[in-house]
């Protein structure tokens, strides 16, 4: 794929909830000559702007932090213990390998009870997060001039290529923060219908917090979450299970746990699709939330809102896997549908009931909306 390299950076370079400094000061570096202007807000969020022919406002949100951990104690030992920032699938984190970034980044081992000396009924659990600890080797008096209470923690792990995917850790959702730079590239020279707020958010994965504060100040008319999804497409799964599959196209999201997309953001970024011949898949999650959420309800005046989601397999797990036609997808459909943005009638009535819009056969009357 092209450009390996920068998603390669993006996703190597660390940046939990709360702790986005290393991530953020990465994307001022990339986001600079791709935008008008470019700021920062109190709370840590990226906001680059283009200006389009129209004062509408029109706002993407992918985020840059991503799940991982923070120091709570180090005992006696020097082993150091600590809290979950942002949901974690405990089973995948035995012997793996962290950063704690103290005063400077020190390299440990995640540990827990070795499996000799389980009791028969621990051997068939899965062990909690809070059962693990960190190993640093080092001994207790260097540790206390290294680390402290409050220290972030990431996982170690690079992203390469394996077949016609990218694996790594924080693929979610270092990979739409990749998108959003990659689709700001691609609008280079081009006009917009309406002024864009392309916005690097913080603190997603503890409570769409950062979206939250970007959307009251930008207050968008339209907005498009950009976030991955799972992909459940593997051996014990069933299809209704699949949410969305690996290398099956860009996911258009009609819910999740957080959100119900509008129906006509979800018709558009179809509609899109068909005109540019872009690989797509519907997107049903039962559980968990996006930003799309934030842009949905967070406006003075409301938002049309939906998403674009990069399928996932291994999702908040060690190491995460995303395939690379299906980034190329995605990318491509944010971008065609920013540009287009101005051709389709978003009146509700014109979106659903006069007999010319391609779902209504499918999908009957819309008269009690």
């Amino acid at each position: 794929m092209k450009n390996l390299d920068l998603l390669k950076r993006i996703c190597e370079t660390p940046g939990v909830s709360g702790f986005e400094r290393r991530i953020r000061n990465l994307i001022l570096q990339e986001v600079r000559g791709l935008a008008d202007s470019v700021s920062v807000d109190n709370m840590g969020n990226v906001i680059a702007v283009r200006k389009g022919r129209e004062p509408k406002r029109v706002m993407v949100a992918a985020h840059m932090d991503e799940i991982g951990f923070i120091v709570n104690h180090v005992d006696e030992n020097g082993f150091i213990r600590f809290l979950p920032l942002g949901g974690f699938d405990p089973k995948t984190l035995t012997a793996q390998r962290v950063v704690v970034h103290g005063r400077r980044d020190v390299v440990g081992v995640m540990g827990s009870k070795p499996i000799h000396i389980m009791k028969t009924e621990e051997r068939n659990k899965v062990v909690p997060v809070n059962d693990y600890f960190i190993d640093l080797g080092l001994p207790k008096e260097e540790i206390d001039q290294l680390v402290g209470i409050g220290d972030p923690i990431t996982r170690e792990r690079d992203l390469i290529e394996m077949g016609d995917c990218v694996t790594g850790k924080s693929l979610d959702n270092r990979v739409s923060v990749f998108i959003l730079l990659e689709t700001l590239r691609r609008l280079q020279g081009q006009e917009l219908p309406y002024d864009l707020y392309a916005t690097f958010t913080v603190q997603e994965e503890v409570g769409l917090r950062g979206a939250m504060g970007s959307v009251g100040h930008i207050d968008p008319d339209f907005g498009f979450g950009l976030d991955v999804t799972i992909a459940y497409d593997v051996p014990g799964s069933s299809s209704r299970e699949n949410v969305t599959c690996l290398g099956k196209g860009a996911a258009i999201k009609i819910l999740d746990g957080s959100v119900i997309s509008d129906f006509r953001m979800v018709n558009y970024l179809k509609e899109v699709a068909q005109r540019r011949e872009i690989p797509t898949q519907l997107e049903l999650l039962p559980a968990g939330g996006t930003d799309t959420a934030a842009l949905q309800r967070y406006g003075t005046k409301g938002c049309i809102a939906g998403a674009i989601s990069i399928p996932l397999r291994n999702m908040h797990q060690v190491i995460e896997m995303a395939s690379r036609q299906d980034i190329e997808h995605c990318t491509a459909l944010l971008t065609a549908s920013l540009l287009e943005l101005d051709t389709y009638d978003w009146d509700f009535t014109a979106a659903h009931g006069d007999g010319e819009h391609p779902d209504r056969d499918r999908r009957g009357d819309f008269d009690w909306l």
